[in-house]
Order: structure tokens, then sequence, then C-alpha cells
């Protein structure tokens, strides 16, 4: 499988983006980054990495694999950078436009639309998992990064078996292949941890959750709606299961 070819993750990253984006537009523009970063990882997962980033005013700044935008927006509102978006989903890349003014690309991560060592910075979030052809998309994250250019990653890895249902259009790595895969593409790790993806304030779980009962209201009975919470479920219950653990990585470019 290549890119986001599943029905499953279609509805997941592209349908249910836009409705998504409807759904904030009802509630209010404060409801706009806990909705954009569910699944993409908790305010001090985010904070972490961009810690890590080494972030200065006008960095040239990469979310890859952005989705509806809502890291790269808690980014321009807590360090004052303006990162460019890049998603292959279309949905998606029109509402982290309309949701957050950030530019923003229809872009597959392994055939990014930048030139050579023109970013400064770049992060992915929750994306390698979902490509098969990982180490194409590393090996692009590097080409786009001027040499000591910083990468943060969040990445689902499974060190061991994992039991059925899988979330469908995933292939999760081991550490050990992630790592691999990093020094292959031309990074240097310099830090990793254990993400913990339940530390977000108490009003981002409950805005993310007014987000998902309004999408719910709109949408409850269509298809696309199931597909994308059943993948969720299947995640979910491989991380609570610890089959699947949240590794962070900061990582710079040689």
């Amino acid at each position: 499988m290549s890119g986001l070819e599943s029905e499953a993750m279609e509805a997941e990253f592209g349908t249910v983006a836009a409705w998504t984006e409807q759904a904030v537009r009802a509630l209010g523009p404060e409801y706009a980054i806990p909705a954009g970063c569910r699944g993409s990882g908790s305010e001090g997962v985010l904070r972490w990495l961009a810690d890590r980033l080494e972030l200065r005013s006008g960095a040239r700044m990469l979310d890859d694999g952005a989705g509806v935008g809502g890291p790269a927006g808690w980014l321009a509102e807590e360090w004052g950078v303006r990162p460019v978006c890049a998603e292959p989903m279309a949905d998606a890349v029109a509402a982290s436009r309309r949701l957050f003014g950030l530019p923003a690309v229809v872009a597959a991560a392994q055939a990014l639309p930048f030139a050579d060592g023109s970013l400064d910075a770049a992060w992915c979030l929750g994306v390698l998992c979902t490509v098969s052809d990982k180490a194409t998309a590393l090996a692009e994250l590097r080409r786009v990064l001027t040499p000591g250019g910083r990468l943060g990653l969040l990445v689902f890895v499974a060190d061991g078996p994992l039991t059925d249902p899988l979330p469908e259009g995933n292939e999760f790595p081991t550490t050990a292949e992630l790592e691999a895969l990093l020094a292959g593409a031309g990074f240097a790790l310099t830090e990793t941890a254990e993400g913990d993806l339940h530390d977000s304030p108490p009003s981002w779980d409950e805005r993310a959750d007014a987000v998902d009962e309004e999408v719910a209201r709109r949408h409850g009975g269509e298809p696309a709606l199931s597909q994308a919470r059943e993948q969720a479920r299947r995640v979910a219950r491989l991380l609570g299961e610890g089959a699947l653990r949240p590794w962070l990585g900061a990582a710079v470019a040689r």
C-alpha cells in the first residue's frame, strides 16, 4: 500500500476532516486547535517536540502530513512561526487553510514540493505508520531540510506482535527499524522519549469532544464517520494494551 489508499483512511483523513472544519466553524475558533490536534499528539507531546526544534523568529518550518492543521496552528500561536503544511488529502488541506490561514499544499510525504535545503525544521506526527515507503518519506524530509535542520517525530511503534483487528492502511515499524531508517536517510538522533497522549489541558479534551459530538450530530449515519471512528478505536485498543507505543524522536539532518 502506498500513501492513503484504504477506504477507511480516506474517510478518516479526508471526509471527516471536512466535517471537522464545519463543526469548528459552528462552535467557535477556540475549538480549532484541540480538534485539529486529536490523533496527532497531546499538548505535552507537541511542546516536547517544539522545544527540540530550536525554532527562531522567521524559521522555515514544515508540518509533513498536517491533517487539518491543528499542530501547525498551535505552533504558530505558541512559537510565532508560520509553518507550511503538506498533506495528501485535499479536503484536509482546504480545512487547514480556512481554519488557521496557514500556507498548505496537497502533497504526499514521498514527494514533497519543496526545493533542496529550503527548510530549517520539520515535524511529522503519526504519519510514518500510514506510509509503506518510509525510507522515501524520510529521505524527502532530509532533502528539503538544510544541513543541521531539525526534525521532530511522533511515530507509533510496535516491538511485538499485534492482534486483530488492526487499523487499515497502517504499517507500524519496530523501534530498531525506525532508528535504522532515520540513519539511512541521513539523520542523527539526538533524543527520544515515550509520549504521553493524555496530558493535554482539560479544556482541550472538552473542546475536542464537543467537536466530535457536533460531527456526530450532523453526520452520525454516514458510513465514513463509522469507518473513521473504527480506525480510531483500533489504534486506541493497541495503545491501551501496550502493543503500540507513541515514540518521540528529535533528530538533526547530517
